[in-house]
């Protein structure tokens, strides 16, 4: 039976060992974290839960399908419940927009800000629908590896303009700056500023319209914990606790990895999991490279970084949503600070996850679990974490105890934090960035790393640095566009049932 090697034990590493198993391969998973999950860990503190990673599920068909696989069913081993609201705006002005549910429900929340702005948001809605259909629907789970592939994409992209940014396609559609603010966020789910990100990102607006917005119950932790028993009754070797050195590479051959004071385990093909600028730094030597991959990760954009703060509470606060996103008094202009000139602001904007609005099991009884995320300069920025991590501290639960947590210094338990630091540690990601490569027209497709290792043979690239990107969606994705490239075993006929 063939032998396959997967690096890095991400939704996109554990996505493509499933995929692999079920054509008949002989899989081994590796990770160097404690446990699976790759960004996606949970934390226990004083009693509280945090999920460390994604936390957000759209497109959940995509984690079905690892389950079905093998004849099972995901609805028996973790539970998806739909939110309502999906997101809750705060503004700086004091103004609430609640986005979720229905079209309906929608437009009478726009209609509250802006009556003028309904009809826009259907032309907007239209807008996303068009650049779904060619972005996720047609193009998401397919190789890019040659460029007559993005040829063929001139005339679609050309038609929709994908030259233009998000906040730009929003401002043509919505006139009300409150509203343009809500709609354009979604390149930040992915690592982009809406200002420079191609409009063909707008499609994640269609895709949570789509399918909806869900929480697993238990956390994202817990679709890791239903995967690895999946995998652990398939078959699957996962071994944690161990970091890849690098690849072994003969005659432009992938034949296996090194792992960190261990062994070489030997391999017919290596799925790497990687952060793939990381990759071709650090674990696989130049001379093995060609040319188009070298220039490709020097010229590479990198997302931004993410500083985020875990606490539990002592009270609870039912008024705040699932998942609420505070906006500062600054837009653009923290985006140029953070993207551009790399300095870390006074003020910022908050990505708030209190999970116990839908999970109580996150806290103890009468209190609540919170997850603070802000987008900061990643490690290409001077800022001294060791520093800036406890001011960037206070000053977040300064502004939460002003507008969102009242009194949540005298609440706040166990707190700690995350930094581009950690990232880098922790996660082997390319100067701490949160998403790997910024999202922009210039590094998407065919431009973006590709799923097969160019000029290596047997190694294939999965995860958010890889097309079609980052996101839950999109690192699943990755993981088909992989299972297309791979043909199934020859000698088995198998569907991955345990060995």
């Amino acid at each position: 039976m063939p032998s396959a090697l997967v690096v890095g034990a991400g939704f996109g590493g554990i996505a493509s060992a499933l995929r692999l198993r079920a054509k008949g391969y002989r899989v081994t998973l590796l990770d160097r974290c404690s446990r699976l999950g790759g960004r996606a860990q949970v934390f226990e503190r004083g009693g509280f839960r945090h999920d460390a990673g994604p936390t957000v599920i759209t497109a959940p068909f995509l984690f079905d399908e690892l389950f079905s696989l093998f004849g099972e069913d995901r609805r028996d081993e973790v539970e998806f419940v739909p939110l309502s609201p999906w997101y809750r705006f705060h503004f700086s002005n004091g103004g609430i927009f609640d986005y979720g549910g229905s079209v309906e429900d929608t437009e009478s929340e726009i209609a509250r800000f802006s009556p003028g702005d309904v009809q826009g948001y259907r032309s907007l809605l239209e807008a996303s629908r068009r650049r779904f259909d060619i972005g996720f629907t047609q193009l998401a789970d397919h190789p890019f590896h040659s460029l007559n592939d993005m040829v063929r994409q001139i005339p679609h992209l050309a038609k929709l303009r994908a030259d233009r940014s998000v906040y730009d396609l929003v401002s043509r559609h919505i006139k009300h700056d409150d509203l343009r603010q809500a709609f354009s966020i979604q390149p930040l789910l992915v690592g982009g500023n809406p200002f420079d990100t191609s409009n063909i990102y707008s499609l994640i607006h269609y895709l949570e319209r789509k399918w909806g917005v869900f929480f697993a119950m238990g956390g994202t932790g817990a679709i890791v914990d239903a995967l690895e028993r999946l995998m652990v009754k398939v078959g699957i070797q996962i071994e944690l606790n161990c970091t890849v050195e690098r690849l072994c590479i003969h005659d432009r051959i992938v034949t296996g990895a090194v792992v960190k004071g261990r062994k070489r385990i030997d391999a017919d093909l290596v799925v790497s999991n990687v952060d793939p600028n990381y990759l071709f730094r650090s674990m696989i030597q130049k001379k093995d490279q060609p040319f188009s991959l070298r220039l490709k990760r020097k010229l590479t954009r990198l997302s931004m970084g993410l500083f985020v703060l875990f606490f539990g509470s002592t009270r609870k606060y039912p008024d705040v949503a699932h998942h609420t996103i505070w906006l500062g008094p600054r837009y653009k202009e923290l985006l140029e600070d953070i993207f551009q000139k790399k300095t870390l602001a006074e003020d910022f904007s908050l990505y708030i996850h209190r999970p116990t609005a839908t999970d109580p099991s996150f806290a103890p009884a009468g209190m609540d679990s919170f997850y603070v995320l802000a987008p900061v300069p990643n490690l290409t920025a001077d800022i001294d974490w060791q520093i800036e991590a406890p001011r960037l501290m206070s000053r977040i639960l300064t502004a939460l105890e002003k507008n969102l947590l009242p009194g949540i210094r005298q609440h706040v338990m166990d707190p700690f934090w995350m930094t581009p630091d950690d990232f880098s540690h922790d996660y082997l990601s390319e100067a701490g960035a949160g998403f790997s490569g910024s999202p922009v027209l210039s590094q998407s497709a065919w431009f973006r790393f590709h799923n097969r290792a160019e000029g290596i043979r047997n190694l294939y690239l999965t995860g958010a640095g890889t097309h079609p990107g980052a996101g839950l969606p999109g690192v699943l994705s990755s993981a088909k566009v992989v299972d297309r490239l791979i043909p199934r075993c020859r000698d088995s006929s198998a569907r991955g049932e345990a060995v």
